[in-house]
């Protein structure tokens, strides 16, 4: 089981990490940070998340700023 931390302000909700995550839990947010960006927001209610920093890797912005794998 793995948890991802997203920084909200520096995600420009490009999703790519969205679309690279293989569990899909990584979603755009209904809320949106100071430049009015819809920013990717993590949700494992299921503890699903591999820990594979494959969201990490792609974000181009690094907005994915911590992988905590267990």
């Amino acid at each position: 089981m793995g948890r991802i931390v997203i920084d909200k302000e520096s995600c420009k909700g490009c999703s790519i990490c969205m679309e690279v995550c293989p569990k899909h839990l990584i979603h755009p947010s209904s809320e949106t940070n100071a430049h009015g960006v819809n920013f990717a927001e993590f949700k494992d209610a299921k503890n699903e998340c591999l820990g594979c920093a494959i969201c990490a890797h792609s974000c181009p912005d690094a907005a994915i700023t911590e992988v905590y794998k267990s």
